[in-house]
């Protein structure tokens, strides 16, 4: 289509046969009864966060949770209370005080309670626990609001994401929301549940109401992907990459543990940030990476505490182990450069995990 009309689109998002086939096709992908798509992932938070609460509401936000998530939450009038990253003790006692104080000074009942994580945290390459939050959630009768972006497509038998991996039922998500710009190279985001609430947002998000829809060619790679990770493209293809995928990140991460490097998140997690230390040293190592023709994403303050700058690898299926056994050898390499010529041999040894700029496929899908 992009060959014949260009990447053009239209003001009026809704009754357009791409959007609506893709809709459909994100809600069966999910299991869930209704989806919403939009042309932006940061504007699928931060735009429909202030549609589902508002002032009188509380809202409970993990304290590593992405900048739009952030952004949403401020911009709905809702109070936040933050809570300790996946720490379930830190959750529980807010709930406590929320169900059992109420609002400030009226002591009221909150209109409603929102619980907001991420399915995978792109700074950290943890995993939610999600089923102890789905438990909180029931016990306390609050709302869940999942982020996916870094998750759907990448985690789970069959890539539908950390509610799959950990075998829950999706209907005990009450906001299922994703992002296209990762695992289906695309760009856009969706919010998926009950039809009851896709219904609501048509009418009342922000994002819904005045921003264009999804050009066609976008939504054209979306369902392509989609349709290959889910078989029904009449090929394995799909399902033969999340498998890859998830035997890479194995793979990747025992080779930088038995090393002996310092790496964050959870072993199913594609995103494998390595602690650089060092912020000063951010930037210049970048250009020295590239200079070795060594590719990575670096990331440093704000987006990280100004002390724990790293480095971070997102894995794809198309790396071999080939490529990543070349990272090793690059390791060693710089190890013994850097162990003679520099106090903090450390921060050089994490330098140099990366793989050439020629061998990446999608290093920076992740981003």
């Amino acid at each position: 289509s992009s060959s014949l009309y260009g990447a053009w689109t239209i003001f009026h998002r809704y009754r357009t046969g791409s959007s609506s086939e893709l809709e459909q096709l994100v809600a069966t992908f999910l299991g869930v009864e209704s989806s919403m798509i939009f042309g932006m992932g940061f504007a699928t938070n931060s735009m429909n966060i202030p549609a589902l609460v508002g002032k009188g509401c509380l809202i409970l936000s993990d304290e590593l949770n992405h900048t739009s998530l952030i952004l949403g939450a401020r911009l709905s009038g809702a109070t936040i209370w933050v809570f300790k990253h996946n720490n379930m003790q830190s959750l529980a006692r807010l709930l406590r005080e929320a169900v059992c104080s109420g609002q400030p000074r009226t002591h009221r009942p909150w209109k409603k309670i929102l619980i907001m994580v991420e399915g995978i945290y792109s700074m950290e390459g943890s995993v939610v626990r999600l089923p102890d939050i789905v438990a909180l959630k029931k016990k306390y009768k609050a709302y869940l609001y999942l982020d996916e972006a870094h998750s759907i497509g990448a985690v789970g038998p069959t890539g539908r994401g950390v509610t799959e991996l950990f075998g829950l039922d999706t209907s005990d998500i009450d906001v299922m929301m994703g992002t296209f710009t990762k695992s289906f190279g695309a760009a856009g985001g969706y919010i998926a549940g009950k039809k009851e609430l896709v219904d609501y947002l048509r009418s009342h998000s922000h994002s819904a109401v005045y921003a264009s829809a999804m050009s066609p060619p976008v939504t054209e790679q979306i369902l392509r992907a989609m349709k290959c990770i889910m078989g029904l493209d009449g090929t394995t293809v799909g399902q033969a990459r999340v498998h890859q995928l998830a035997e890479n990140t194995r793979y990747f991460r025992s080779r930088l543990q038995e090393m002996g490097f310092i790496i964050y998140g959870n072993d199913d997690s594609p995103v494998v940030p390595i602690l650089l230390y060092m912020p000063g040293k951010v930037v210049a190592f970048s250009r020295a990476m590239l200079k070795r023709k060594i590719g990575v994403v670096v990331v440093g303050f704000p987006a990280t505490p100004i002390t724990e700058a790293r480095a971070r690898f997102c894995l794809s299926a198309a790396h071999t182990k080939a490529m990543l056994d070349q990272v090793s050898a690059h390791t060693h390499t710089h190890t013994h450069t850097h162990t003679h010529t520099h106090t903090h041999t450390h921060t050089y040894r994490h330098t140099s995990l990366s793989l050439p700029l020629s061998q990446l496929n999608s290093l920076s899908q992740f981003i």
